[in-house]
């Protein structure tokens, strides 16, 4: 049993395509399904179904899982430890972040790069949901979120801030100057807002439902950068949190009466994992340039 043959059942069975899976895998269909044969060859059972062109785990595919899951953890973790041992001067920090954590993450990457630039980053953005589930499958070493979630079997969460939710609207806007608004103003101010898939979205959402108040929506984005774009035109507003425009001098922040609203920026690790060094050091910068 080879961990590349784990490997690729993993990803087969997540996927449930061995054209996607070796897609993925950058190999060819043939090799994956190869190897995949060859591990149900030695285990003596059948881990998948084969259905045409799709295919679905057989129960013991679904009980193989867990265990093939956690072999590739524990894999990673010894390498990890073997190169924490060389002091940081080789390695990968894999790293995933929701879009509205960009302006603390960027200084940190440049610190941090700076000190040990024998280290290679990869930074994925996208929503809570989706990074969870990267992290889930050890795609990516922690997860920087507006999500603190309850400590479970899989996951700890370690607060870092809280941040408030305010309309965001560049300088030329004509609410700009405003000390305040309140929640009935977002019927007629037009706004940008991010993906139903944002928790700050969700959150947002849920208090105007209660409130039956219908907000003035042009446009919904998954791209932060871009939003935020639209946003300096002056032609929009937004409604993010106070954090995820920090530094943006040409946008100014408005708290909103009726939306009391507080997000909470997390560490998100999986539980039973090893924790790399390099992840630790820069979740301790994190912190710090947090403070700042």
């Amino acid at each position: 049993m080879e961990l590349r043959q784990l490997r690729y059942f993993i990803r087969s069975a997540d996927l449930l395509n061995f054209t996607e899976a070796a897609h993925a895998l950058y190999i060819s269909q043939s090799t994956l399904s190869q190897q995949v044969k060859q591990l149900e060859d030695e285990l003596g059972m059948l881990l998948f179904d084969r259905v045409g062109k799709r295919v679905r785990l057989t129960e013991a595919g679904s009980l193989f899982l867990p265990y093939a899951r956690q072999t590739i953890l524990d894999a990673e973790g010894g390498k990890h430890v073997i190169d924490d041992l060389k002091g940081l001067k080789t390695g990968k920090l894999h790293i995933g972040a929701t879009y509205g954590l960009t302006t603390l993450l960027t200084p940190v990457l440049i610190n941090f790069s700076k000190q040990y630039p024998e280290i290679k980053i990869v930074v994925d953005f996208g929503t809570s949901e989706d990074l969870f589930e990267k992290l889930k499958s050890a795609k990516v070493d922690f997860v920087l979120s507006f999500l603190q979630i309850e400590e479970n079997e899989k996951f700890v969460s370690q607060p870092l801030y809280e941040s408030r939710l305010c309309l965001v609207t560049h300088h030329s806007n004509e609410f700009a100057g405003k000390k305040s608004i309140k929640l009935q103003d977002l019927e007629s101010i037009p706004l940008v807002l991010p993906g139903k898939g944002f928790n700050t979205r969700h959150f947002l959402d849920d208090v105007l439902v209660k409130s039956n108040i219908k907000a003035n929506i042009k446009m919904e984005l998954n791209d932060i950068n871009t939003l935020l774009q639209l946003v300096e035109t002056g032609n929009w507003c937004t409604i993010m949190t106070f954090s995820a425009v920090k530094g943006r001098k040409s946008l100014q922040t408005i708290p909103i009466k009726g939306l009391d609203i507080t997000s909470q920026a997390s560490i998100t690790w999986l539980k039973e994992a090893y924790r790399k060094k390099a992840a630790q050091v820069f979740t301790d910068m994190v912190r710090l340039q947090e403070k700042q």
